[in-house]
């Protein structure tokens, strides 16, 4: 059984444990391929409006996603997501539940609209996911993101009202 509750201080080095991983992989994340533990904390812990965990019946931290404006001012009613799950809990549909966990919050917190503004056109896995969950790909950036495997490849801007 896999639980979704907000994120505690102690969730953190189970998280980075999964989180840092992806980030220094560079495949699916804009983010500098040698971001440091503090850096990678400020953006998934303090910078976001809401942060959740996904655990196991035995407590362990398998998957977060945080949540945060896309914009400020006159854009800070759509917000934006970032999502990870661990490698060893992935295809257990955890993805699924923090999506749809994260919907439920962003109303909650009055944003109307969700956007992710890069998702990589390599990352076909999260793409259907994303699609499942209603949003559409309403933009394609060509050669926009720089896969360390496949070079310069497409990135979709995906959105969905609330």
């Amino acid at each position: 059984m896999i639980r979704i509750r907000p994120y505690q201080s102690g969730d953190w080095p189970a998280m980075w444990d999964f989180i840092a991983p992806v980030l220094h992989a560079g495949d699916s994340y804009a983010v500098p391929r040698d971001i440091g533990e503090s850096d990678a904390y400020r953006m998934w812990v303090e910078l976001p409006r809401a942060v959740r965990v996904a655990e196991d019946a035995r407590g362990r931290v398998l998957g977060t996603y945080f949540l945060k404006p896309n914009q400020p001012g006159p854009g800070d009613h759509v917000c934006n997501c970032g999502y990870l799950v661990a490698e060893q809990a992935r295809g257990q549909g955890i993805a699924n539940k923090l999506c749809e966990d994260s919907l439920r919050v962003a109303r909650e917190l009055g944003f109307t609209a969700m956007q992710f503004n890069m998702v990589v056109s390599t990352n076909e896995v999260a793409i259907r996911q994303w699609q499942k969950h209603g949003f559409e790909i309403v933009g394609t950036l060509p050669c926009a993101f720089r896969h360390p495997q496949w070079g310069l490849v497409d990135a979709h801007v995906m959105y969905r009202l609330l």
